[in-house]
């Protein structure tokens, strides 16, 4: 068998497509999920804190002079951004609970569905079988 057949086969069986598929529409999640974080809980969060910003929480480490926003800091040195990993871990939070409620969700549908239906052989064999006990 010649690689591109091979890659080919691999290509199109069902579990990498599955995972094409996953991966597009994570990203495009993940798009929506900074959008929450970043446009709607941070402003709640930063108006419920008194003002705070997040996004412009920073340490200089070239003793940057102090009012920059992290953008203009970032350009005169290195800085220490600990609001960006603030938000970071509320958008993880949030993403994580997201997928904790849809995969709870799955396992309830899962559940929820009927068991298969025994097959007619199965049926007739236990007929047969209970027949001769009597």
């Amino acid at each position: 068998m010649g690689m591109t057949s091979e890659f080919k086969e691999f290509a199109v069986k069902g579990n990498v497509m599955d995972l094409a598929v996953g991966v597009i529409i994570g990203g495009a999640f993940g798009k929506i999920v900074d959008s929450i974080v970043g446009d709607l809980i941070m402003p709640v969060v930063g108006k419920i804190t008194g003002g705070l910003d997040f996004s412009n929480m920073f340490i200089g480490l070239n003793n940057q002079a102090a009012g920059l926003t992290l953008v203009e800091a970032k350009k005169a040195g290195a800085v220490f951004a600990y609001g960006s990993f603030i938000t970071a871990v509320i958008q993880f939070a949030i993403l994580a609970f997201i997928i904790f409620l849809m995969v709870k969700q799955m396992n309830k549908l899962k559940s929820a569905a009927p068991p298969p239906a025994t097959p007619e052989d199965v049926v007739l064999l236990r007929e047969i079988r209970d027949s001769l006990k009597k």
